[in-house]
C-alpha cells in the first residue's frame, strides 16, 4: 500500500474495510478508488482495486439476476412525449439535473455512485412532459446489462460530462463503452457501414457546471477541441444556466410535434395536444383520434402552417409543430 495517499483515501479505505453488505463494500471501494491520485505510483494498487471492485459487481449482478425483469427497477414503462437517459460516469451532476428539472426525488451527493438504480421523473416542456431517468454511472470495470437495455429502449440519452474534470476523457470513456456494447449516436451512422444489431440513438452532450465566465472560455477550448463531432450543450445545474434550453433541445432531439383538435365549430384545447413524430400526416393524426376516424377521413382543414389558416388539404398533408387539425369525416 502506497504511504503517500491523502488522508480522505485512506479514510475511505478503512470504511471499505469495515463495510459489511456487498452494495456497501461496492460503494465504499468505488469511493476509494475514486480518491487515489492518478501517477505512477499509484498504478498498480488502482489496477488491483479495479479487479477487485469488478468481481464485487459481479457478485451483486448474480444476485440480481434472481428478481424478474417485470419487477426490475431498470424496466421503466414509458410515460409522456418520450423518455429520455441521463447518462455519464460518476458525480458529474446526473441526479442534481434530474432533481432539479422534475418531481423526482434522486439522492443527490458529492459522494461517487450514490445512484445505484435509475429514477424517473416528468419533465415539463411547456405544455407537454418529457419522461426524464437518471441513471447509475457508466464504469468500464462493470456495466450493469440492464442499463444498457434501458439506454437502447430509450429515446434520447443527455450524456453529462464535468467540464471541471477531463471533460474529453469522460466523453470518449462513456463513448466507448456504448460502442462496446453496440449502442452508437445517431450522428455516427455514416461511420458505420455495417449495421446490423447496431442500436442508434441521438445523443446530446450535457457539459455540465459552466457556471461562470472562466467557465465560458473552458467552454469554448472544450468545443475547439472536439470539432463540430459532438452536440454540446453548456449547462449549470447550480445556477440554472441553459435549463430551459436543454429543454428545447430536448424537444427537438426527440423529433416530435404537438398537434391540436379542433371539433367543428370549437376552439381547441391548446393545454392537450397530440405528440406525433415529424413527418406524421393528417392521416396519422386521425389515426391516433380513433381508428374509425382514419377510416373515414375524407379531407380536413388546417391552421398554422398552411397557406391560410382553415385551408382544406388531403390525408397525406405533413403536419407541422403547432398547426390546428379540423377532420372531415
Amino acid at each position: 500500500m502506497p504511504t503517500n495517499l491523502p488522508p480522505e483515501a485512506l479514510e475511505a479505505e478503512q470504511r471499505y474495510r469495515a463495510a459489511k453488505s456487498l452494495t456497501e463494500k461496492i460503494a465504499c471501494l468505488e469511493e476509494f478508488i475514486s480518491l487515489i491520485p492518478k501517477h505512477k505510483g499509484t498504478d498498480k494498487l488502482r489496477a488491483d482495486l479495479r479487479r477487485r471492485l469488478s468481481k464485487l459487481k459481479a457478485s451483486a449482478a448474480q444476485s440480481r439476476k434472481k428478481v424478474s425483469r417485470r419487477t426490475s427497477a431498470f424496466h421503466i414503462e414509458k410515460e409522456g412525449a418520450g423518455q429520455v437517459v441521463v447518462i455519464g460516469p460518476a458525480n458529474v451532476g446526473k441526479s442534481a439535473l434530474v432533481a432539479t428539472l422534475t418531481n423526482a426525488s434522486p439522492e443527490v451527493s458529492a459522494v461517487p455512485y450514490t445512484t445505484w438504480e435509475p429514477t424517473p421523473g416528468m419533465m415539463p416542456i411547456e405544455n407537454i412532459q418529457v419522461q426524464l431517468i437518471d441513471t447509475p454511472p457508466l464504469d468500464r470495470d462493470y456495466v450493469e446489462p440492464q442499463l444498457l437495455d434501458l439506454i437502447r429502449r430509450a429515446d434520447l440519452i443527455l450524456l453529462m460530462v464535468d467540464l471541471q474534470t477531463y471533460p474529453i476523457e469522460q466523453l470518449e470513456n462513456t463513448i466507448a463503452i456504448l460502442q462496446e456494447h453496440r449502442i452508437v449516436p445517431s450522428h455516427l451512422k455514416d461511420h458505420y457501414p455495417e449495421q446490423r444489431r447496431i442500436t442508434f440513438k441521438p445523443l446530446l452532450v450535457l457539459v455540465n457546471k459552466t457556471d461562470d465566465e472562466s467557465a465560458d472560455e473552458d467552454f469554448e477550448v472544450l468545443h475547439e477541441l472536439l470539432g463540430n463531432e459532438w452536440p454540446l450543450l453548456p449547462v449549470s445545474v447550480t445556477n440554472g444556466r441553459n435549463l430551459e434550453r436543454l429543454k428545447r433541445a430536448v424537444f427537438d432531439h426527440l423529433g416530435i410535434i404537438r398537434v391540436y383538435s379542433k371539433p367543428p365549430g370549437k376552439q381547441p384545447d391548446f393545454n392537450a395536444p397530440f405528440v406525433m413524430k415529424k413527418g406524421g400526416t393528417v392521416a396519422d393524426f386521425a389515426g391516433k383520434i380513433h381508428q374509425d376516424f382514419l377510416q373515414k377521413l375524407k379531407a380536413a382543414r388546417v391552421w398554422g402552417s398552411t397557406a391560410f389558416d382553415g385551408q382544406m388539404v388531403g390525408r397525406d398533408y405533413v403536419l407541422h409543430d403547432g398547426d390546428v387539425v379540423e377532420l372531415r369525416i
